[in-house]
């Protein structure tokens, strides 16, 4: 399964960048205060990161040349956006990136990772390695570069390079930002075991409960994938008992719970997430099992929040071609998936869920001849991922290669029987029907 970076970095990442964030904007607080008196009013709680935001804020309105803060906020906006789902804030982050290097033209490797950072998080994932290598060649011994470097090369499809640049990182800084890139790194080549020891090792360091939190979360992926539906569960509860504001897992416990016969529960779960945090990959999970469910027009509520968010993302800068190729093909158009997956595949024709995209919405548009070949290779690199399987199964069927669709179907439903409540029944269908 693809890590979630939508809209920003991944998890880990952008907290082990907000970790320096936090402490600067706790630094630049005013210590002389005084407390409020005990019979003061209660103030409403207000969230680190915001309370970051704030200080900065107040900082440059005192000091506006300090070309760290500026770099110090814009990576706070970055962050804002992930955990929002809003990405009307990129234009601040890239604001305020902007204003540190007119400050510091030169030198500002802060300011330049910072600039790659929102360059990943809007997907321009060239635009990104472009950046770090510029960064590089101001601080060459920067770990947080090295992170954001290793995801560009990722989501490009270089994957060997994007491997080194996760070593580099471990050697510069041992800590979780480096073990979840690495357990994805062998994740993504299917050694599962490997990817689950870097996982462990990654909540029992970490130190922020936002972190433990992300481990866990992916922990929960992988036995989902493997079809441990208890593992998935217990590493899904694990991870709230850590941050019980962590919405991914609250999608995860939802996944399980569809899979194991509770999906009024789901449903909960998934409304719960849309309303917090609505970003496409949980509008769809939650409209597909709406749709299993026989309630076509609630499904197509969620999918039409799903198209109006992609284009709020797209007019923001992100590019979301490669997500709406997959969403077009099953729910849409197929000549709208196709357009949409030319220009992801143009930008990043290595890179195997581009691939899995375009393989699909060339099946979806009656292409599946053509598609086949490029749907194997998005399968090359051995990653378990069943709905990746299940979608080189359909298109072999198509093609007319039966044995490489029994293969992959065969392969998919062992990984996870119950992947998907809308795909799931559709590969044991045409599966049965291939027997």
């Amino acid at each position: 399964m693809r890590r979630w970076t939508r809209a920003a970095l991944s998890g880990a990442a952008v907290l082990a960048l907000t970790g320096t964030l936090l402490a600067v904007g706790a630094a630049s607080g005013s210590p002389d205060l005084e407390p409020a008196p005990s019979s003061a009013p209660a103030v409403e709680a207000v969230d680190p990161l915001t309370q970051a935001i704030t200080d900065l804020q107040s900082d440059l309105d005192r000091v506006p040349g300090n070309f760290r803060a500026w770099s110090e906020l814009g990576l706070a906006y970055v962050q804002q956006a992930r955990l929002t789902a809003d990405p009307g804030l990129y234009a601040r982050a890239e604001g305020a990136f902007d204003e540190s290097l007119a400050l510091r033209p030169q030198d500002n490797d802060t300011a330049l990772t910072g600039k790659a950072s929102l360059a990943a998080a809007r997907h321009d994932f060239a635009e990104a390695l472009a950046l770090t290598d510029r960064s590089l060649t101001a601080n060459a011994y920067s770990a947080t570069t090295f992170a954001v470097r290793s995801d560009a090369l990722t989501e490009l499809g270089r994957y060997d390079q994007a491997r080194t640049a996760v070593q580099q990182l471990l050697d510069l800084r041992p800590g979780v930002d480096g073990y979840t890139r690495a357990s994805y790194a062998f994740e993504l080549r299917g050694d599962v075991v490997r990817a689950r020891e870097l996982l462990e090792q990654a909540a029992r360091e970490a130190a922020a409960p936002a972190d433990v939190a992300f481990a866990q979360f992916y922990l929960g992926e992988l036995a989902w994938s493997s079809g441990d539906l208890e593992g998935a569960r217990t590493a899904y509860e694990a991870g709230l008992d850590a941050d019980d504001g962590y919405l991914p897992l609250v999608a995860g416990r939802a996944k399980v719970l569809a899979a194991t016969g509770d999906p009024t529960a789901a449903a909960a779960e998934y409304r719960r997430v849309v309303e917090q945090l609505p970003l496409p990959e949980f509008l769809l999970a939650y409209g597909e099992l709406l749709e299993a469910g026989g309630q076509a027009e609630a499904a197509e509520e969620q999918y039409a929040v799903l198209r109006a968010t992609q284009q709020l993302y797209a007019a923001n800068g992100q590019d979301v071609d490669t997500e709406l190729a997959l969403f077009e093909a099953d729910h849409g158009s197929p000549a709208a998936a196709v357009a949409n997956a030319e220009k992801a595949y143009a930008k990043r024709p290595d890179a195997i869920f581009t691939q899995d995209a375009y393989a699909w919405a060339l099946h979806a548009a009656g292409r599946s001849r053509e598609a086949l070949p490029i749907a194997q290779a998005s399968t090359r690199l051995g990653l378990r991922s069943p709905a990746l399987y299940y979608r080189l199964g359909t298109v072999a069927a198509a093609a007319g290669d039966t044995a490489t669709a029994q293969a992959a179907l065969t392969k998919a439903l062992a990984l996870n029987p119950a992947f998907s409540p809308l795909h799931a029944p559709k590969a044991q269908a045409l599966l049965d029907s291939l027997r």
